[in-house]
């Protein structure tokens, strides 16, 4: 326990301490919300790799889609670093960090209202942001509950006020580089904490050949293998075509949620976003790969306590419960493991919300002429209005809000994806094309949650995503152009000359 209790303890003091020290690049809005955009490759690469990968990931889904496919869960994290973190920098990087600057958007739904020159689109963008980040803050707590309880014997409550707190103190003070510079520190944590893990669970069944060994003598339970033996050791597993919907999902998705595209406003120059791309895919592949594959391993540690009194499997229960039997010290590592996972996530979501709310919907719509203080100030009580609704729905979630996490990328990155990537590369996007995927996006997932005519939610928000991106195109074919003057000028950004050193280019 005292082994425990000094790590905390020293993870704490650090993250309070960089709070502080940031403190000075949050003296106004720009520098709070965005770091001054002057945020280096190595802060912005962990800033989205730790945004990415919460306690969700980690207990929740490497452990029920481990137990569901086996070995080949691995796809999903490698799905995730090349999709989710690779191709979304070579992609959207370059481009919405200029076209960002170009438009002096903070937000997405700030450079929707801006790009398509709609102030109800901005409106509209802010309402989905809202409903769908708060239950998916929530959320982040929820992976936390058992390894505290494996590990301390405490109560959870005391734990999610305990991170609420402390994410709240650094978020509030040192706005976006705090932020910034806590997720670098807890990165490092989470790549040597999973390493340290999975060499740790592997030895408990005879090492890596042994443990994939005892995996193929067991029978599949999922009805399309028949009961065949070794699928969940196989390369594609039990189930390919869902695997695949897991895939696009965690690693599309993150193309349209706000919390990670805000990253890409941040970036300095063109050696952040380089350097930033290899950081963050390297970042994502050991991270995510690594969560998935030690999860895949979860039905060697089959027993009566990750099962409810109906015969279910507790999905959250099986990654805790493989880690029980390792020693404080590795115990230790992974709550800070963990903490690190979730308060990145979670104060980044905060931030996002936070930042949404006032400059989108209260600037934006209610009172206009909001000096820079008053926006500083109200950004800080909504930190504080985000991290107390989200405490208060993780300590006592009802069911609706369950279901509603179940779809929040879905709809999210099913609303957002498609006009944000369109809008950065095509001029012929019109605004009934966003209009109909936000109505898409949304209304496939929570319509979904409603009637269940797929019988996925995970494929239900991937199948959102992809429509959108048919939805976009097709509308705008078929819907009035917007101004040609209007577009030329959001997209003049990209034709301004720039002058480099020859390090940089060799062209003449």
């Amino acid at each position: 326990m005292v082994i425990k209790l000094v790590f905390l303890i020293c993870f704490f003091t650090i993250m309070i301490a960089v709070g502080i020290f940031a403190r000075k690049h949050a003296t106004n809005v720009g520098d709070f919300v965005l770091g001054g955009r002057s945020v280096g490759p190595w802060l912005t690469a962990f800033a989205y790799g730790t945004s990415y990968f919460s306690a969700v990931v980690f207990v929740g889904y490497a452990g029920q889609f481990g137990w569901k496919y086996g070995i080949s869960a691995t796809w999903i994290g490698i799905g995730n670093a090349l999709i989710g973190s690779l191709l979304a920098w070579v992609i959207l990087g370059r481009r919405t960090r200029v076209m960002t600057n170009h438009l002096k958007s903070a937000t997405m739904p700030d450079f929707f209202g801006s790009r398509y020159d709609c102030k109800a689109i901005k409106i509209t963008a802010s309402a989905i942001s809202f409903v769908f980040l708060v239950p998916y803050t929530a959320s982040v707590y929820n992976g936390l509950s058992r390894l505290f309880e494996m590990a301390f014997n405490i109560p959870y409550w005391i734990c999610v006020l305990a991170m609420a707190a402390l994410t709240g103190v650094y978020v509030i003070v040192g706005g976006y580089m705090a932020t910034a510079i806590n997720d670098f520190i807890q990165g490092i944590i989470m790549l040597f904490g999973i390493i340290a893990v999975i060499g740790a669970v592997l030895s408990q069944h005879g090492g890596f050949l042994s443990a994939i060994g005892k995996l193929s003598q067991i029978e599949s339970d999922v009805p399309i293998t028949l009961g065949q033996q070794g699928v969940f050791a196989s390369f594609f597993g039990p189930d390919p075509l869902n695997l695949l919907g897991v895939v696009i999902l965690t690693s599309l998705g993150t193309w349209g949620l706000p919390q990670m595209v805000h990253k890409f406003y941040t970036i300095k120059n063109e050696k952040s976003i380089k350097t930033g791309t290899i950081i963050s895919t390297i970042f994502a592949l050991i991270i995510a790969g690594g969560c998935y594959f030690l999860g895949g391993f979860g039905r060697l540690f089959d027993n009566q306590a990750i099962y409810n009194q109906q015969g279910g499997v507790i999905y959250d229960a099986i990654v805790p419960y493989m880690l029980h039997s390792l020693s404080d010290v590795l115990i230790g590592i992974v709550i800070i493991l963990v903490l690190s996972a979730s308060m990145s996530t979670l104060s980044s979501l905060v931030l996002t919300s936070s930042s949404t709310l006032t400059l989108d919907f209260i600037k934006g719509f209610i009172y206009k002429d909001m000096s820079e203080k008053k926006q500083l100030s109200i950004m800080r009580i909504f930190i504080v209005f985000f991290i107390l609704v989200s405490v208060i729905l993780a300590l006592d979630p009802p069911v609706f809000i369950a279901q509603l996490m179940g779809i929040s990328w879905g709809a999210l990155a099913g609303a957002f994806l498609a006009p944000f990537l369109y809008g950065l590369y095509w001029k012929g996007v019109t605004k009934a094309a966003v209009w109909a995927c936000f109505i898409s996006g949304v209304g496939i997932t929570t319509s979904n949650m409603i009637f269940a005519y797929i019988s996925s939610p995970i494929n239900a928000g991937a199948i959102a995503m992809v429509a959108g991106l048919i939805v976009v195109p097709l509308v705008s074919l078929l819907t009035p152009k917007m101004n040609k003057e209007k577009v030329d000028i959001v997209f003049e950004c990209y034709e301004e000359t720039v002058t480099v050193h020859k390090r940089k280019s060799i062209q003449e």
